[in-house]
């Protein structure tokens, strides 16, 4: 790769409120040696004078990268806040580079200033980039007595911070802002997320949240209750919801594709289980389409992709899954079009309801094996005075490896 006679040609350099006197001495050789020095304004204007270049970085971020890779080869230096590495600006300028191009000097990140200031053990506390998500990342943390350690984009994103908690039912939980931490305008203030009384808030801003209150808490295991989700009816029920995720298995880093998806239900638990996993949401019908988006928003999901379209044209040409989930739409050439995908073992589940796909399911689990599962469920139910049973359409599932 290219690089500068002494190394790789780019240099990211955690940098903080503190500006260049927090720096190590390696980080202000490479400040004094470079020939381009990209940044925040705001972090430019904490420098030093320098004979190099400047590039104040734009925004959105991605739009700095092409000034910057123009650059290949020259003592180059990246200003970022804190840790490059931990929610920050390191990790996605690494995605265009390779081993060897690039060096790093990691500063305090904001987290960590954060908890010092408040005395919280970091490893007992969710931590959250929020600068460019939405403040429903948040939704399944929302438990009384937790804390985390939020980075907003600006002070304006406070108020609405504490509105959101506030219409969630946990109005009562404390906002501790962190203002500048570690430079001369450090300042922290605190108070209740329904009644913020505090104004002028600098930006970078972090918030220690500490969650009160009696609002709704989302669970963290498979098979959450149906009304958290609006549907038109097209959904796969709590208990068959629970066996069809235990069924489908997600893993870090694991892709899904849910067909048929409905409400988006299987999908959006498929992503609840792992801030890593990733899922494709295929659904015909636009209005149904458009209610799973909006599911997955509401409930933190909203890295799920939705996909309008038939199946199994929609499908062609596509990466292979770690694993599908037919819950509508289930057809002898859609199994055939995932029976001929290429690529590793992809793990398939698919439930049927009708004689017609129940038939289909024992034809081809007669064919290529795996695991075939009745499942019948009913409910109690008023019966006069009495109570009796009302059991729901059996459900068949067959679980097999493509």
């Amino acid at each position: 790769m290219p690089d500068t006679p002494d190394g790789p040609w780019l240099t990211i350099i955690g940098f903080g409120e503190d500006g260049a006197s927090g720096l190590s001495s390696a980080a202000r050789a490479a400040l004094d040696k470079a020939a381009f020095i990209a940044g925040s304004p705001r972090h430019l204007a904490l420098l030093p004078a320098l004979r190099a270049e400047t590039f104040s970085w734009p925004a959105p971020f991605a739009e700095g990268i092409p000034a910057l890779l123009a650059r290949r080869g020259m003592p180059t230096v990246l200003l970022a806040s804190g840790d490059p590495f931990w929610f920050g600006a390191g990790s996605v300028v690494m995605r265009h580079m390779e081993a060897g191009e690039w060096t790093a000097h990691p500063a305090p990140s904001s987290f960590s200033l954060a908890a010092s200031r408040l005395g919280w053990p970091l490893q007992e506390v969710e931590c959250h980039g929020l600068h460019a998500a939405p403040l429903t990342r948040l939704r399944s943390c929302l438990v009384p007595g937790r804390r985390a350690i939020l980075l907003l984009r600006d002070g304006r994103a406070v108020p609405q911070l504490a509105a959101w908690l506030t219409e969630q039912g946990f109005g009562s939980s404390t906002l501790h802002v962190l203002e500048a931490l570690g430079g001369p305008r450090e300042r922290i203030r605190q108070c209740s997320a329904e009644r913020l009384d505090i104004a002028n808030i600098a930006h970078p801003v972090a918030i220690g949240l500490s969650v009160a209150g009696g609002g709704r808490t989302l669970p963290r295991s498979s098979g959450i209750p149906d009304d958290w989700f609006d549907h038109d009816g097209q959904i796969t029920k709590r208990p068959a919801r629970a066996l069809t995720l235990s069924a489908l298995a997600p893993r870090p880093g694991e892709m899904l594709w849910d067909i048929g998806a409905g409400s988006g239900s299987v999908a959006i638990e498929w992503l609840l289980t792992h801030g890593s996993t990733r899922a494709i949401a295929f659904e015909a019908d636009p209005e149904r389409a458009e209610r799973a988006r909006a599911n997955a928003v509401r409930l933190g999901a909203d890295r799920l992709t939705m996909v309008a379209g038939k199946v199994p044209d929609v499908l062609i040409g596509r990466d292979p899954p770690d694993a599908v989930f037919i819950g509508g739409g289930l057809s002898q050439p859609l199994l055939e079009t995932l029976f001929a995908m290429p690529g590793g073992r992809t793990r398939l589940v698919a439930n049927a309801v009708t004689l017609e796909s129940e038939a289909l399911l024992a034809q081809w689990h007669a064919e290529k094996g795996g695991d075939l599962l009745r499942i019948e469920l009913a409910q109690a139910v008023p019966l006069g005075t009495r109570r009796g049973w009302r059991s729901a359409y059996p459900l068949v599932q067959w679980s097999v490896s493509l």
